[in-house]
């Protein structure tokens, strides 16, 4: 029988640090945005999903920006299910990621595991790391919840067995969620049972997207002979599979540049994607019809792709692609889900071993049918059917011992709903500091003033909390908090209004005049809007309670509207007043070669470059580094390969 146990994972890990404390205002500039010209003749489905609710921000959740490149052995918490066939492994601290699966029996990791814990900025909130089998939920994009600690707990399974069962309320569309995870006896596969549940009185938009990463050196094969394929140059395309533009691309080596392929499912196919390498073993995922999308992401063969495959790990180690499913066909949209009422599939993983001249050979329609055949045999459709109607019953079993605790956010919307959540306890235990100026609110109507001045907290901006605060006693706190959630609702000029209102009466005033600054700045009001800059830093270096993190992040944006509003003077006097070890940072080092750009000085700016500048937070899809280089670089230099994060067609 399937047991779960405590571990550790020990390996060399850079430090989350501090979460952003400043609210994100600025409208989110996420990669996966469709050119409105591709939209036409799509079908109509599909289309009506593209357009439907897309995410603004990430408000309420914080930025996660304060993490390093530097790396020290780190032990982090786990979890393990075990059979006498398979080892699955689960960081509950780290986002629920299953970061190894591993075959006992031929001791093959079926995984793509990262040796290191590096974030990146690819989550919608900034920190993300690559590996193993992620669960993403939110909107198109990598989770919030990438590196957020989950609960999780003991569950029996359906065949009286351990099950694991991870939840977490969903804070960008306001929802929870659970991932039970168990290993029937004797099973090749480890089962996931998934629901999201809407328990509002209005309909809700629904992103899921399970990825999987896998060793890149394989060929991906699915039920398809179409896909849809998107790059970063923002253009959406049906392309043939497996060969486009002269080149397999279910080799994932063969695409020269970054890109999705959505395959095209038809209607009556089983659910499956499979990654096998050259002898024709590898990893096998199939699901209940409800996920219906599948999907391969490649880095690419060029040098940007490369270089992006060695910032999320470490140099000499192996490449990676993503097999992914979803709730649609595309990443790119959003499914509707009614009030009151559920999502739930099953998916299934596991090793699968197929003819490797079948798999690598030229028909693809008989690669395609001999891994189905394998698929077939190792776990019929009818099993994963079977399981998912005897897993249904057990969703709502509540949990035993408790093995991880993640946030109070969930427990602090069922306590103002009054009502309970069955399978997934919010318990009052897990509220927190965070939590407890919005628990007094729902109890008392009103919002108390923050106990020491400086950095306001949290905003909620759900419709509900938005309710609240306009209804509550007017002061300071209550009314920056309002102007966020009218932000987040689209009604910018009130937003302007409460902060404005706040302003007059607030003892504490760079927040509001940082919140008014991006005000300006997104109305086009550069120059207003350094001048609020000016002023919130100026303000901000006088309070004694300021930590370096806010420091830090108002600093950052500082600059950069002084730098393009011109006034540069400025610009070198925040740069002045920060920290020491603020300035060494990848960020900061970026800004202080513009800055020194912007004086005329090119030469100090390229010193600057040949010392190195490692950005932790660099996007995808972010080309400032390349673009730093073209203006200090002598005509005809290359770009050196450090800097080379290029991820587009036409980029190199």
């Amino acid at each position: 029988m399937t047991t779960i146990r405590r571990a550790a994972v020990t390996l060399p890990a850079a430090d989350l640090g501090p979460a952003n404390p400043l609210p994100p205002l600025t409208p989110l500039d996420e990669a996966h945005h469709v050119d409105e010209r591709d939209l036409e003749g799509l079908p109509r489905d599909m289309a009506r999903q593209i357009r439907y609710a897309p995410l603004d921000s990430v408000l309420p959740t914080p930025l996660r920006d304060g993490y390093g490149r530097q790396r020290a052995p780190r032990t982090l918490d786990a979890l393990v299910l075990e059979n006498d066939r398979l080892r699955a492994t689960v960081l509950p601290g780290l986002g629920g990621r299953v970061v190894s699966l591993l075959q006992l029996s031929t001791g093959r990791e079926l995984l793509y595991r990262n040796p290191v814990f590096q974030p990146a900025n690819f989550a919608l909130n900034g920190a993300w790391y690559s590996g193993g089998i992620e669960w993403n939920i939110g909107a198109t994009g990598h989770t919030t919840l990438s590196c957020a600690p989950l609960h999780a707990a003991r569950v029996t399974a359906p065949d009286g067995g351990e099950m694991l069962r991870l939840w977490e309320w969903e804070r960008l569309r306001d929802l929870p969620f659970q991932v039970d995870l168990w290993l029937p006896d004797g099973s090749d596969f480890l089962y996931v049972g998934v629901r999201v549940r809407n328990p509002h009185d209005r309909p809700v938009p629904v992103y899921w997207w399970s990825n999987i990463a896998v060793p890149e050196e394989c060929r991906v094969l699915a039920p398809a002979d179409e896909a849809w394929q998107f790059g970063y140059e923002r253009r959406l395309r049906r392309v043939p599979v497996p060969e486009w533009a002269g080149a397999d691309r279910s080799y994932p080596l063969n695409s020269p540049h970054a890109a999705d392929y959505f395959y095209e499912l038809p209607e009556d196919a089983r659910r499956w994607i499979a990654a096998l390498d050259d002898s024709g073993h590898g990893l096998v995922q199939t699901s209940t019809a409800a996920l219906r999308g599948r999907k391969l992401f490649v880095w690419g063969a060029r040098s940007g792709g490369r270089r992006w495959q060695e910032w999320l790990t470490e140099p000499g180690t192996g490449g990676y692609c993503e097999i992914q499913a979803g709730l649609a066909r595309t990443q790119l949209e959003h499914v509707r889900l009614d009030e009151r009422s559920e999502f739930s599939w099953l998916e299934a993983y596991g090793p699968l071993a197929a003819d490797a001249d079948a798999v690598h050979g030229a028909d693809w329609a008989g690669a395609r049918a001999e891994v189905e055949r394998r698929l077939d045999a190792a776990l019929p459709h009818a099993r994963v059917a079977a399981a998912y109607e005897a897993w249904l019953p057990c969703a709502d079993t509540e949990p035993g011992e408790v093995l991880a605790v993640g946030s109070g956010w969930g427990a602090l919307e069922v306590l103002r709903a009054g009502e309970k959540l069955p399978g997934t306890p919010f318990e009052e235990s897990t509220l927190g500091e965070a939590q407890e100026p919005w628990v007094r609110l729902s109890r008392s109507g009103a919002l108390p003033e923050p106990r020491v001045p400086g950095v306001p907290g949290e905003s909620l901006v759900a419709p509900h909390w938005r309710d609240m605060l306009e209804t509550a006693p007017a002061g300071p706190s209550t009314e920056y908090h309002l102007g966020v959630a009218q932000w987040h609702a689209g009604d910018r000029a009130q937003a302007v209004r409460s902060w404005e209102r706040a302003l007059r009466c607030a003892a504490v005033r760079w927040p509001l005049l940082r919140c008014l600054a991006v005000a300006d700045r997104v109305a086009g009001d550069g120059e207003r809007a350094a001048e609020r800059y000016a002023e919130a830093y100026d303000e901000l270096c006088g309070e004694p309670h300021a930590g370096e993190a806010v420091v830090a992040a108002l600093g950052r944006e500082a600059l950069e509207a002084l730098l393009g509003a011109g006034r540069v003077a400025d610009a070198r006097g925040v740069w002045e007043r920060l920290p020491e070890r603020v300035r060494e940072r990848g960020r900061f080092r970026l800004l202080g070669a513009r800055l020194l750009l912007a004086e005329g000085d090119r030469a100090g700016a390229r010193a600057v470059c040949d010392g190195g500048v490692e950005v932790p937070d660099l996007r995808e899809g972010e080309e400032v580094l390349g673009e730093l280089w073209a203006r200090v670089a002598g005509e005809g230099e290359p770009l050196p390969a450090r800097y080379d994060f290029r991820m587009r067609a036409g980029g190199d």
